[in-house]
């Protein structure tokens, strides 16, 4: 079954160290700060209903991502802008248009 036609967007993380990704205890006390602002804006926003889906692989290789529904494209951006993993420049992300093409019901 193909979903409705949405504004969704995927932004993908790209971190500042790579070691972020495959060294946890290369985070700082700092980082740490971050990381617990960044989990309560995307709690927030699922429970808004902004975040469809947000997680990374554990493999220290494959991405992480943010997958939201958004009005616009600028709307996606300012969302994506203002998460804290890169409103204080822990991470760098794109932003991609982005449509599922099969989903559980």
């Amino acid at each position: 079954m193909t979903p409705p036609s949405t504004n969704h967007y995927v932004y993908v993380f790209d971190p500042i160290r790579p070691e972020l990704v495959t060294d946890p205890d290369s985070w700082t006390e700092e980082d740490e700060q971050i990381g617990e602002r960044h989990a309560i804006y995307l709690m927030k926003g699922a429970e808004e209903g902004t975040v469809l889906l947000a997680g990374r692989a554990l493999d220290g290789i494959g991405p992480a991502v943010v997958i939201i529904e958004a009005d616009s494209e600028i709307d996606a951006q300012r969302f994506m802008e203002a998460d804290p993993f890169i409103a204080e420049g822990l991470m760098r992300a794109s932003l991609h248009p982005f449509r599922a093409a099969f989903m559980r019901t």
